[in-house]
């Protein structure tokens, strides 16, 4: 496979759409993931804190990444290359304010390990690597989690006997990878439950989210930052609500769910629930767990009905009579804590040499008391060819104040690019799509443009495109709107 690069440096000034796009040359080679269904690594963009630039992990050659960052106006401040030996993954990529890590997973024929390797922020020197977990080579892949702002990271293992996890073993470390605490996650309580999670807090605090009672009940304990002081176990808040039943004689389960963490400490969760009979969605549960107030908040339930289903049909141009491939995709608080909600339908066409697709977004606004107030649908149609599968479809969202940005790769109008939708957290009003005119190529391998998009502020968006089919060369570019 070809490595891909462009040189030289552009200015495009779009006057129709009032935006200026910088681009410089950028290389990468596409990635063949193991895994269609989870990307280790979906965002390789970071910005910085301040929105001064951005840190890039970019795939260069079969055994080797490099870790760089640039300016806000395109300029490579530094580049350090990672080798990536035989039997190695990256596994996670990170930063704080003082240092970038990537987490790399290594397997042979005894054990397995992840080891952080960390980049100096300032000028890319390579720090001592740092092993942070270990497991036997038969045991489950082990998992790391990074807090929001970088400072904390988390890496644990699981404890299995006969398939059903018994408990998890987790090591905490601070931002400048000292450890904190060894801990142990302990689920022989539990019996038959879906496979625990943990989200990591900005000062250590573990939530670890569990499906159970049949898939019936969302649970979340929250484990504090400091260890155990001699004699004086763990202080464990557990708060747990069911969203599934029997309701009208049917019965009603989880189908999928997602736990959002806060930076104020707040946990939000949503659960599209689903008839276990005939398999149909039958509606979303949103939940509030406020560990500080020790209140839970379970929203009214958005039912799925026909009335619904009418929606959905006059926004996508085809009857539809009931919900199935949507998945929970998003969930994003702004400043006055209106909640909206993203799902996605995606789908294969029926075999792993087939093109996957993802058709229209479903977007749910609540208000700070958690009141269903908005929904809409925005209908889109992405198609990934199978070498990309799940990792090329998609789109990025974020959020500033009360508006959430969103940003996809589509072919409207005979034109392909990456187009800006705008949405009025309070209202769900959104905007027309804005092409951002970076005329991407419409063809193989464009998992690159979802990975490497991000913002650094309202108005200044990064992101990777490839011109012309005819070029091998691809683009870093900055689009700034108006």
């Amino acid at each position: 496979m070809t490595t891909l690069a462009l040189c030289g440096l552009l200015w495009v000034t779009n006057s129709a759409q009032a935006q200026k796009t910088k681009s410089t040359a950028f290389s990468y080679l596409p990635e063949q993931g193991e895994d269609r269904y989870n990307q280790r690594v979906p965002q390789k963009t970071l910005a910085l804190a301040d929105g001064s630039g951005f840190v890039i992990l970019a795939h260069q050659s079969g055994s080797a990444y490099a870790v760089e960052r640039y300016s806000a106006d395109l300029k490579k401040q530094w580049s350090t290359t990672l080798p990536v030996e035989p039997g190695e993954t990256v596994e996670a990529f990170g930063r704080n304010a003082e240092q970038v890590w990537v987490v790399v997973h290594h397997a042979d024929e005894s054990s397995q390990n992840l080891t952080v390797q960390p980049f100096a922020l300032a000028g890319g020197q390579k720090g001592a690597p740092v092993v942070v977990i270990t497991a036997p080579a038969r045991d489950r892949r082990p998992v790391v989690r990074l807090s929001a702002d970088g400072n904390r990271l988390l890496a644990f293992r699981y404890v299995a006997r006969e398939e059903q996890i018994k408990t998890l073993e987790g090591s905490l470390y601070d931002q400048k990878l000292t450890k904190i605490l060894d801990r142990t996650y302990d689920f022989r309580d539990q019996g038959d439950f879906f496979a625990p999670n943990i989200l990591l807090a900005n000062d250590g605090t573990q939530y670890v989210t569990l499906l159970g009672d049949g898939m019936k009940k969302l649970t979340v304990r929250r484990y504090p930052a400091t260890a155990d002081r001699v004699g004086v176990a763990t202080s464990i808040q557990v708060m747990s609500v069911p969203v599934g039943g029997t309701f009208g004689g049917q019965p009603i389960t989880i189908r999928d769910a997602k736990f959002s963490l806060q930076p104020e400490g707040q946990l939000y969760a949503a659960a599209l629930c689903a008839n276990d009979r005939t398999g149909q969605l039958s509606g979303l549960k949103v939940v509030r767990f406020d560990f500080a107030e020790s209140k839970l908040k379970l929203a009214e339930e958005l039912p799925f009905a026909p009335a619904f289903l009418s929606e959905v049909t006059a926004a996508t141009g085809t009857e539809v009579k009931s919900l199935a491939d949507i998945y929970l995709s998003d969930m994003l608080l702004t400043d006055s804590k209106n909640l909206v909600i993203i799902a996605e339908r995606h789908f294969e066409e029926g075999g792993p040499e087939l093109p996957v697709h993802a058709r229209e977004l479903y977007l749910f606004g609540y208000s700070p008391f958690l009141t269903p107030t908005w929904h809409t649908i925005v209908a889109k149609d992405q198609v990934a060819p199978a070498v990309d599968s799940y990792t090329g479809i998609g789109y990025r969202a974020t959020v500033f104040g009360e508006e959430v940005q969103l940003v996809t790769l589509e072919t409207i109008e005979g034109k392909s690019d990456l187009y800006l939708r705008k949405i009025q957290a309070a209202t769900g009003v959104v905007s027309p799509p804005q092409r951002l005119k970076l005329n991407v190529a419409n063809d193989q391998q464009l998992a690159y443009v979802k990975d490497f998009t991000t913002w650094l502020a309202p108005k200044t968006i990064i992101g990777i495109s490839r011109p012309s089919k005819k070029s091998a060369a691809l683009q870093l570019n900055t689009v700034k709107l108006k």
